[in-house]
């Protein structure tokens, strides 16, 4: 008990990583109808197509360039990779690019129609040139 209140006055993590609290905004029994639907982990022993997500989503959230550099943070983050959702152990570059290869496209797309289809009403009544002057300020950023 004491070691709680120490690890609070020292400003300690206590809760869930940013990352992961992104993540559980998602609706992931979507997300594995799509995978399901394509047969995306089939034959697959350890690196899932949520993995695969999450990796990809790290590298967008974190502005990250290559592989290598994908690989290279989430090595860093070895320890943290339980609690942000992974389910495998390490990632590296080489099974990072193979499923990127080699899994369907389709699974990602048919998950992203979906979370256009939930965003589009919040949107709805907004003018259109201060959505897009938003992304643009975004993307030039």
């Amino acid at each position: 008990m004491a070691f709680c209140a120490a690890a609070r006055r020292a400003g300690m993590h206590q809760g869930k990583l940013v990352f992961s609290q992104l993540m559980a905004y998602l609706p992931m029994s979507t997300f594995r109808r799509c995978v399901a639907k394509h047969r995306g982990d089939h034959k697959v022993k350890d690196f899932s197509c949520l993995d695969q997500f999450f990796a990809m989503a790290f590298a967008q959230l974190t502005y990250r360039e290559s592989l290598r550099d994908i690989e290279v943070n989430l090595r860093a983050q070895a320890s943290r990779l339980y609690h942000m959702g992974f389910r495998c152990s390490t990632i590296s570059r080489n099974t990072l690019a193979n499923a990127n290869a080699t899994r369907p496209w389709q699974i990602y797309a048919d998950f992203a129609q979906h979370l256009i289809a939930i965003a589009r009403p919040l949107y709805a009544k907004e003018p259109v040139v201060w959505v897009l002057a938003c992304w643009l300020s975004a993307v030039w950023a």
